[in-house]
This record gives structure tokens, sequence and C-alpha cells, in this order.
């Protein structure tokens, strides 16, 4: 994959349309400098910038989520010190790097003939806005990608966003089924650039399974609701991925100048976990012999691949010696193989998958396929992650996990081995496990309430924001949503008053504590 192509769709689909009256401008356009282009190299940036949306929210969710703490007290992320500058980067790259460049590609698509794109399009975009909203609540889009035309878009309902999700998802489907045959232009371009769709590599059934597991994910969130459907999830489920081959994921790569960004938001190139060690909370699910271990005895073979021999975690706002661990001169954090430069983000992942069936075939009271389903997530992740590998910076080498070793885990007391032993506790446990650092694990969180029953290990942290810590209701004391924007608290302050009252927020301390529409019964 040729690495320029990752921004192409930045620097293409900014949206602007280049004119003029003078053909003496019309005939000195530089080649060199393109106003347009066809959707095979739009489609790589608005992926690219998509799914690095997530990335930078993740910045701030694996604190909140304590899969990371600051080493040294810092009255911040961990501590639930939020500001508008966490968000700014989820609703930028939503709207403006990733999501306004869509509708031109959209465009493009649909005057040559090339259905497909038009479909990879739609669930992008459907992608972008369950991010967005889960992170953020109403947000705009009936108004929204209108650029000049209007800078001041009215804020959604997340109800209808969550509606808008579906739609698009199914519009998506629907247009990834046209035949090859039907199409101007392969969704997948290897010559004489890489060039379309770098998510599949052109493989419309991944895209149709991607798009069935985000809608599952999107209702299995309400959770809370009276509409919530355990038979319409396992449906979908049933037409999502298979196996780990159909992962939805980002490979990083070396950055070649010009560009930059194009390595691990987690690793040591874009450092931005240089004061950072591993939680306590997360340590305790892998070490078994850690003071306070959920399963003293019994240490998780990913042990050693997501964390260090060494790591001994910390708890939120405390710091002190426990924190100060240090491997091959860095942060024991960057010797986790979620920290390899050259690694991948995961958007939405077959064991995530299987653990969302876990949940749902056990809500609807279908033990046997929720434990056979808890039983292939924790292999699936297991299995993954354990294929070895490696990392230059620092020098890494992570351990082959053998059948034996696996199998030994499988049938440990750490894993349900019966339908008498599985619980949602067990469940969201072992989902948390595997989906480490990933924003989504804050949205599991939330639908539970932060329970000290699911969640045994979490550490209500020192020192919390005081508005927050001292609110009468132990669930009201954790963050519920993000802050708006900084971009849009200064471009459309209007929408931001009418968001904080209509959740009744004094301030934006109080904001983040009121939970979004998907959050509330």
């Amino acid at each position: 994959m040729k690495r320029y192509l990752l921004f192409l769709g930045l620097l293409l689909g900014s949206g602007a349309t280049l004119t003029s009256c003078e053909s003496f401008l019309d005939s000195n356009t530089d080649p060199n400098n393109p106003i347009t282009s066809t959707p095979n190299y739009l489609l790589p940036g608005i992926i690219s910038q998509a799914i690095q949306t997530q990335m930078f929210t993740a910045l701030t969710t694996t604190y909140i989520t304590q899969y990371t703490v600051r080493k040294s007290p810092a009255s911040s992320t961990d501590q639930f010190v939020l500001s508008n500058g966490n968000s700014t980067n989820t609703f930028n790259y939503s709207y403006y790097y990733s999501g306004g460049n869509i509708p031109t590609m959209a465009a493009a698509a649909e005057k040559e003939g090339s259905p497909q794109y038009v479909g990879a399009g739609k669930i992008i975009q459907a992608m972008l806005m369950a991010h967005a909203t889960d992170m953020l609540g109403d947000i705009p889009y009936s108004q929204a990608y209108q650029g000049a035309a209007n800078y001041t878009p009215v804020y959604d309902p997340q109800e209808q966003i969550y509606q808008n999700i579906q739609t698009l998802c199914d519009e998506g489907i629907a247009l990834m089924q046209t035949p090859a045959a039907q199409e101007f232009r392969p969704l997948y371009i290897t010559s004489p650039a890489i060039s379309g769709d770098i998510l599949f590599k052109g493989d419309p059934a991944k895209w149709i399974k991607f798009a069935n597991g985000l809608k599952a994910r999107q209702l299995n969130h309400l959770s809370k609701k009276s509409t919530y459907s355990p038979a319409q999830i396992l449906a979908l489920v049933d037409k999502s991925m298979t196996s780990s081959a159909d992962d939805a994921q980002l490979q990083f790569q070396a950055a070649v100048a010009p560009l930059t960004g194009t390595t691990n938001i987690f690793g040591t190139t874009r450092n931005n976990y240089a004061t950072a060690t591993f939680s306590s909370n997360i340590i305790k699910y892998l070490n078994g012999n850690a003071a306070g271990a959920a399963y003293p005895g019994i240490v998780d073979p990913r042990f050693t691949i997501m964390a260090t021999a060494t790591s001994t975690g910390a708890d939120p706002g405390v710091g002190g010696a426990a924190t100060s661990n240090i491997v091959n001169g860095f942060t024991d954090f960057y010797s986790s193989w979620y920290a390899r430069d050259l690694g991948y983000f995961e958007v939405l992942s077959y064991h995530e998958v299987k653990f969302i069936e876990a949940e749902a075939a056990f809500k609807s009271g279908n033990l046997t396929r929720a434990l056979d389903a808890y039983k292939k997530g924790i292999r699936a992740h297991i299995t993954k992650i354990g294929a070895g590998g490696s990392n230059g910076n620092p020098a890494v080498t992570f351990p082959v996990l053998t059948t034996a070793q696996i199998d030994a885990y499988m049938n440990s007391a750490a894993v349900a081995q019966t339908t008498a032993e599985l619980s949602l506790k067990r469940i969201m446990e072992q989902k948390y496990i595997a989906m480490f650092l990933n924003p989504e694990s804050w949205s599991d969180m939330r639908r539970y309430d932060f329970s000290p029953e699911i969640y045994v290990n979490l550490q209500y942290p020192a020192n919390a924001n005081s508005v927050l810590a001292l609110k009468p209701d132990y669930k009201d004391r954790w963050p519920r949503r993000m802050l708006p924007g900084a971009t849009e608290v200064l471009y459309n302050p209007q929408a931001i008053s009418n968001l904080f009252a209509e959740a009744g927020a004094a301030n934006n301390d109080d904001y983040i504590t009121k939970p979004l529409w998907w959050d509330r019964p």
C-alpha cells in the first residue's frame, strides 16, 4: 500500500470547488495539484481518517476505563478532569477530515457508476456517526456537511442518529451486493498504485459483515431500553464476522516525509503515553500472582503480551513507586503488543462480535449459545495476539502461544466452564480484556453503570474531580459523555448552549455526568 494514499482523500476532498471566469486561468491549472479526483483516490483517506477518529478518542477513554493511569497525579483524564480539547479531534475527524469527504466521493462514484464505492461511504458514515454519538451524545447530521452554506448546523437527537445509523448500514449493504460486472471501477485497485478499499481489499462480503456487526453493536447498546431485542441482535450476529480474518482494522505504517502520523497512536513515535502505565485493574485480570488478582494463581497467557512480566499496575490518581516501572528504557506500556509502532487499530473484531453474541444470548435465556460464543471470543482474542511478532522501539519480541497454553487457560477457573458458571460478570470481564484500549469499553461500562459487581477491580480515582466525586449516587460519579469539541464551542455556540440546557447541566464538569439517551431507561 502506498502510504500517501492514506491521506490523499483529505487533500483532495476538502469540499471546495475552484472556479474561474478567466479562460487564461483555466488553461493554467497545475496538473500536479488536482482539484478533482476519482473515488478510488478519495476512499483511502476517508477510511484512514475515520478510523483515526477512534484512535484520538482512545487517548481519553483508556484512562476513564482504567486500562491506563498516569504515572504521577496530574489532575487529568484518569481523575475525570476533562476539557473540550479531549474531544476536538473526535468531532473534527468525524466531520471534516473523513465525513466531509464522503459526499464528494459518493457523488463522483454515482456519476461514473461505481455503486460499491457509494456503499462503502455509507457504511463508513454510519461508523463515524456511531462513534461520535456514543462519545458525545447529540450530534449534527440532518444539516451537516453543507460547508459554507451552514457553519452552525443543529444537533439531532441521539435517538434519531441511532435510526440513521441503521438506515445507512442497510443502504450500504444493498449497494455492496451490486454485482462486480455492473461496477465501472473495481472497489480495490493495485495498479499502477494501490487505491480504493484499503480496509477489506475489495471484498464486498466483508463490508456486509462489518455493517451487520456494527448494527448489532449499536442495538446492544440499548440494553437499558424496553425495546432491547436480543433476538434482533443475534440475527445480525449470524450475518456478521465469522473469524478474525474478517476484522475491521487499520494497519499502521512507517511515516515517510513529508507524511506524519501514520504510526500507532499508542506507540513510542507518537509518544502519547510517556507518562502512563497500566492500571492495577487490568493487571489484576491478567496476573494471577498480583495482589487482589481476579483469579489467584492463574496467570493469563496474554499477560506478557499485553503488558510485561514486571508490570504491577497502579491505581488512578495515586502515582508513587509502583508507577515508575521502566522496561527497555521506556515506560512499560510501550512494551505492550498494542503499542507496536507498526501494529494496527481494531474498529470492530470477530472476538467483539462473539462477546456481543454471548451477552445477547445470555439475556435471551439461551445459555448454551452464550457459553459457546463466550469461549469462542476468548479463544479468538488469545489466538490473535498470541501469534508472535516483535516491535522495534523498544525492542520487544512477543511470545508465540501454543495450543497447549491456550487450552490450559481455557480449561482453567478463569473461564466459565458450564452454563451454571456463566454470568454477565464473566462475559463482561473477558470482553473488557479482549477490548483492551478500545473506546467501546467505555460504552459497556456506562451500560452497566460501572458496577463493582461486574467490574470488580475498578478503583475510584484518588482526588477525582470534586464535582463528580461528590455526587450522591455512585454511578453518577463516573463520566458518561465527553464535552463538545472546542471548535464547536467557538463556531457553533448556540447549538452547544442548547445541549447544556437539554442536559440540565450547570457547567462542564456537571455536563459530563449526564447519561446519554441510550444510557437511560
